[in-house]
């Protein structure tokens, strides 16, 4: 008898007589797909965790509406320090380049982002103070400007202070979504200042003709092709730079309004406590960086210190003795999940590391940034 099969030279019951030495080995089981029934799992447990996560969304909103909440428009609150406190200060990140088109895994750009939380800290009584940390070169000029309206409309409609907490970086743009805050707090080597606009573009023509590459337009006006790198420098006109030149000159002189109007307004409401802007501020508004202390100096800002001062200040502009500091979060959802997914089996690039970021600037398009970031 063999250890395995059918005897040797064995009849099957019920079938041919195999050749002498044939062994009819035992079928196998059939294998089991282990792997697909995983993934069926992992995502049946991803969707219950998100109808859950939202159903406790639901219910607080409907349980507590009107009073405070630690999960409401979407949004989720975590404390950053807990000091035991009945009042909050919402502490709320500006970082990197400030732009209305790079969306964040939250599905928000930053404009959106922002008001967000303004809203939100708007409605909940217990938030007496908001400290806004800056650490970025600047960015878009219309996105800082919406950030500006929004930091103004909410400290006048709900009358809490909002404290710039200025980090390593808080030039041009990063400024300008500084100078409508009720403080402004600097470290004396804080990068400040680069008060400026810019709109930057490349010519290419001269690298089309070496490759012999040849455009072909066909325009309505004659301005329909201003910032085109296909055209040949000298055949821009002297009109066409003046017009766009035009444009930098309105907007810096809205930085400069916008800078006049939140100092000001902060004087006004802090008195001599606050820093008033020098009579010559104007003068170091042509582009140039300035170090926190010299910001100082020129009445730029308000204090000198670090984070933990911005929130002592903001404690005693709110008039209160102590406070946990919050943050808002975006919390998972399956929606956002299948997003990143996707974003990242639909990414093919290529990229060449050059030893430094270099932010996405478009040609066209009017900046607040700092020059050091313009490469």
């Amino acid at each position: 008898m063999s250890s395995f099969g059918n005897p040797v030279g064995g009849k099957p019951p019920g079938g041919p007589v195999p050749p002498r030495g044939y062994y009819a080995p035992y079928p196998h089981p059939p294998r089991r797909r282990l792997g697909l029934w995983f993934i069926i799992f992992v995502l049946f447990g991803l969707l219950v965790l998100s109808t859950l996560s939202n159903m406790g969304y639901y219910l607080d909103s409907v349980a507590s509406s009107g009073g405070p909440t630690t999960r409401r428009s979407g949004m989720e609150e975590t404390v950053i320090e807990d000091h035991g406190a009945t009042d909050k200060i919402l502490v709320a990140d500006i970082t990197g380049i400030i732009s209305s088109l790079a969306v964040e895994q939250s599905g928000a750009n930053m404009v959106q982002w922002i008001d967000e939380q303004l809203e939100q800290a708007a409605r909940d009584f217990q938030i007496k103070a908001v400290i806004l940390k800056v650490d970025t070169p600047g960015g878009e000029v219309l996105a800082s400007d919406q950030i500006y309206e929004r930091i103004k409309a909410f400290q006048e409609e709900s009358g809490k202070p909002v404290i710039a907490s200025m980090a390593g970086l808080a030039a041009s743009g990063g400024y300008y979504v500084s100078a409508p805050c009720r403080w402004i707090v600097a470290h004396p080597l804080t990068i400040t200042g680069s008060i400026g606009v810019i709109m930057h573009s490349y010519n290419y023509r001269e690298l089309m003709n070496k490759v012999g590459v040849q455009p072909t337009v066909f325009k309505s006006g004659r301005y329909k092709d201003m910032l085109s790198g296909e055209r040949f420098p000298d055949e821009i006109s002297a009109s066409e730079k003046r017009m766009v030149q035009d444009m930098v000159n309105t907007t810096f002189t809205r930085f400069k309004e916008v800078i006049l109007e939140g100092r000001n307004w902060a004087q006004d409401q802090d008195g001599e406590t606050g820093k008033a802007l020098s009579d010559d501020w104007q003068d170091y508004a042509d582009g140039r960086i300035l170090s926190g202390s010299q910001a100082f100096d020129l009445g730029f800002v308000d204090e000198l210190g670090d984070f933990e001062d911005a929130v002592a200040r903001a404690k005693s502009l709110a008039g209160i003795q102590e406070a946990n500091l919050i943050a808002y979060e975006k919390p998972f959802s399956l929606s956002s999940f299948f997003r990143l997914v996707g974003q990242a089996e639909s990414s093919s690039k290529i990229e060449i590391d050059l030893g430094f970021d270099v932010p996405r600037l478009e040609a066209g398009r009017l900046y607040l940034l700092s020059p050091s970031y313009i490469q």
